[in-house]
């Protein structure tokens, strides 16, 4: 399948590399970005979450892409587009997410991005409808889906995480391709 590699007026989303497994694997192993996860991630981890981005996007030709900056080409983080697991009480979908290192946030970047990944998802993919959803207390990742657009709906638990963990209670935001 063709891969598909948006770009931006400052941002190139694209395919991962070998040299974004490090800076990534910092990012997952830092608290402030992982406020919002169960738990930080060691690098084995990290390269497996990196490995099946990289499946998900050699699959489908889109997926959350590696993002870098174009004026000085440093790896950033991950935007995009991908199919939620069949798990969720939502399934199917499509999602939007994101994770930026932090010396990338509130500068917009994520917000860019995502923009670009709905356009994709809605004129190319021909999607009807994206979500995207987080701990009910992530208001950073709050705000850009409120800047996308997006309507939120109910309160959901994830099923990835055991009941009663203090992060399973997420919020569930939807944008349909009319809106």
């Amino acid at each position: 399948m063709a891969i598909t590699e948006p770009k931006t007026e400052r941002l190139q989303l694209r395919q991962w590399r070998d040299s974004d497994r490090a800076p990534f694997a910092a990012m997952n192993a830092d608290p402030v970005v992982m406020e919002y996860f169960p738990k930080l991630l060691n690098r084995e981890e990290s390269d497996a979450g990196v490995d099946r981005q990289i499946a998900h996007i050699d699959k489908h030709g889109w997926g959350f892409w590696a993002v870098e900056t174009l004026a000085e080409k440093q790896f950033i983080g991950f935007v995009g587009i991908k199919n939620v697991t069949d798990d969720m009480p939502f399934a199917p979908a499509v999602e939007i997410g994101w994770r930026l290192a932090p010396t990338a946030w509130g500068k917009g970047y994520a917000t860019e991005a995502a923009r670009a990944s709905l356009e994709y998802g809605f004129t190319r993919l021909g999607l009807k409808e994206t979500v995207s959803f987080a701990v009910a207390g992530n208001l950073r990742s709050r705000a850009v889906m409120e800047k996308l657009g997006m309507v939120r709906e109910d309160n959901f638990l994830h099923p990835g995480l055991p009941s009663g963990h203090p992060m399973q209670e997420h919020v569930l935001y939807r944008l349909s391709r009319s809106a």
